[in-house]
């Protein structure tokens, strides 16, 4: 039985995940009435025990509120509750802004499908993990129609952080998450493989760690030189050319192998490095590779 009373909400949270009853406290924190829905019953106690009001359908959920908030796995499983006949009928002049992660063409697609049916759509999504939702530290993005952002804006700003609009193009905000997690998971994949390293030599984490962490303060401001010299195809190789680079690659696999590791990874970069030494481009720096992996 359901739970809603039929009064209206300022906002409808649609998947009750981690992520998604985050979300949904950060909106009742703020004041705001808040209509919460999942797949699987049984996730929103805590949150109808402060207030929220428990939808009995996704097409209940969606006519509650001028706004839904979408926070599933990935958009097959938005699609699975959005493209339902029932819900796009009740989301027909309604805003949906999707918080899901995915690849920029399913963004682009799920905004073709929002336009054909009368549902305003914006694309985002979330830099940060669950414990820094409603605190200064949450960053968000979005995509998709400036004024349709800054209608909602008041709403979305209870999340708390940085809200970003990053242009007209819903798929924006899809491509941003996508090359800052390229950024993340190669560099978490390269931490542990030092750390397997550092173990086979006698050397523990919590040593190596401090080090690691210098390392890491290195590259804010490479971060920066390395865009510029990319954007500008430059790429200064002055202070360390790629040949340099190249040598110190083949340490790492030589000192992993030794120690039966799999070096593959560094195997993989290494190669890309010497294809660009191949090409004549040994006196440029690491950011040649950008031309390299892309067929340029």
């Amino acid at each position: 039985m359901s739970a809603h009373t039929g009064r209206s909400s300022a906002v409808t949270v649609v998947g009750l995940g981690p992520m998604g009853r985050t979300l949904a406290a950060a909106f009742l924190d703020a004041g705001l009435a808040t209509t919460v829905w999942n797949r699987t019953p049984g996730r929103d106690t805590d949150l109808t025990a402060r207030g929220a009001v428990a939808a009995a359908s996704p097409e209940e959920a969606v006519a509650a509120s001028p706004l839904t908030v979408v926070c599933v796995v990935n958009y097959d499983a938005s699609d699975a509750v959005l493209r339902q006949e029932a819900v796009t009928s009740a989301l027909k002049g309604r805003t949906v802004v999707n918080l899901s992660a995915d690849v920029p063409g399913r963004a682009r697609d799920t905004a073709e499908w929002a336009a054909r049916h009368g549902v305003r759509y914006l694309d985002g999504a979330i830099m940060t993990p669950t414990p820094t939702i409603g605190t200064d530290d949450a960053v968000f993005l979005h995509s998709g129609p400036r004024e349709l952002y800054e209608e909602h804006r008041p709403v979305l700003a209870a999340l708390g952080g940085t809200h970003t609009h990053l242009g007209e193009d819903p798929a924006r905000a899809a491509a941003y998450d996508i090359a800052l997690l390229d950024i993340f998971w190669t560099a978490m994949a390269g931490y542990t493989h030092a750390l397997a390293v550092a173990r086979a030599e006698g050397v523990t984490g919590a040593e190596l760690a401090p080090f690691a962490q210098g390392i890491a303060a290195i590259l804010p401001p490479l971060f920066t030189e390395f865009a510029a010299d990319t954007d500008a195809g430059t790429y200064s190789g002055e202070l360390n050319p790629i040949t340099s680079a190249v040598s110190t690659m083949a340490h790492v696999v030589h000192a992993s192998e030794a120690h039966g590791i799999d070096a593959s990874l560094m195997r993989v970069i290494e190669g890309q490095a010497r294809r660009v030494v191949a090409r004549g481009h040994g006196s440029d720096g690491y950011t040649r590779v950008a031309d390299v992996i892309t067929g340029r």
